[in-house]
């Protein structure tokens, strides 16, 4: 696997290259990451991956400073999985001067994560189209965990019309239901114990509803949300919505995502379920 730090070399690299698969991370990586590498090849025959921890799309209080930094381990393990270069640029690279021009995502980004996390999806869409401007890709995978984020990427994507499919995929998932994350690792042994109770919650109630009807959501999820507090979580938000927008569902016909973000302890934790 090639490892390039700086731009040039990686445009040097991508002339040489016809059509790319490209799986952009943060680093720390783990399974969920490298499914996406390993999907990647379905669309390309040259698999590009990048790590950078993007200062942008951190507010002001959150774990920008100890965000996990592994990249000698990232390496190995995309080295493993048949990534063929990895992109690792630090921020005086990516970032040469002072970043003035930002993407502005639609009204979406104010929705949910957005309202919790002021500004952190104009951060993802500007990094986003910097790093497809670098890897200029064919192809891009991103892990629907982060549903929100997914959906403006696509609309990013087609609003500006560039010339890039973008590949969603399913959540990976440790065995016992949580959500693989890359903050998994603040947990302590007793709030790892007690994480996947989020992601039986989603399912109970993607079963209520399926179950109730669409109507009845807003009292369903009100019922879920007081359980997790029950159990000590502090929930920013449980809320059943519509796939197409994130807004309230408003007839049956509609397909639906739960989507939640909670905190254990120090640790937030976002998961979502789709209900077809």
């Amino acid at each position: 696997m090639r490892v390039f730090h700086r731009l040039g070399d990686l445009r040097q690299y991508r002339q040489g290259v016809a059509r790319v698969a490209f799986v952009p991370t943060m680093g720390s990586l783990h399974e969920g990451h490298l499914a996406l590498t390993r999907a990647a090849r379905k669309y390309a025959d040259t698999v590009i991956a990048s790590v950078f921890v993007n200062r942008l799309q951190f507010g002001p209080g959150e774990d920008f400073e100890r965000y996990p930094r592994t990249l000698q381990e990232d390496g190995e393990k995309l080295a493993k999985a048949g990534v063929d270069a990895l992109f690792a640029p630090d921020e005086a690279e990516l970032y040469p001067e002072p970043q003035t021009c930002f993407v502005e995502p639609p009204d979406l980004q104010h929705l949910l994560e957005g309202e919790f996390r002021p500004g952190h999806f104009r951060g993802v869409a500007t990094v986003v189209l910097k790093l497809f401007n670098c890897v200029q890709p064919q192809t891009a995978l991103f892990g629907k965990k982060d549903y929100q984020q997914w959906m403006l990427i696509r609309l990013m994507t087609q609003q500006l019309a560039l010339p890039i499919e973008i590949v969603g995929m399913d959540t990976v998932r440790a065995p016992d239901g949580l959500a693989l994350s890359s903050r998994n690792a603040y947990l302590s042994p007793a709030e790892r114990a007690e994480a996947p109770r989020l992601y039986q919650t989603l399912r109970a109630l993607k079963e209520a509803v399926s179950r109730e009807g669409w109507a009845r959501s807003a009292a369903l999820q009100q019922e879920a949300r007081q359980s997790l507090e029950h159990h000590g979580w502090k929930t920013d938000y449980l809320v059943v919505c519509r796939q197409s927008d994130l807004q309230a569902p408003s007839d049956a016909a509609q397909s639906l995502v739960i989507v939640a973000a909670a905190r254990l302890g120090a640790t937030r934790l976002i998961d979502n379920l789709e209900i077809e």
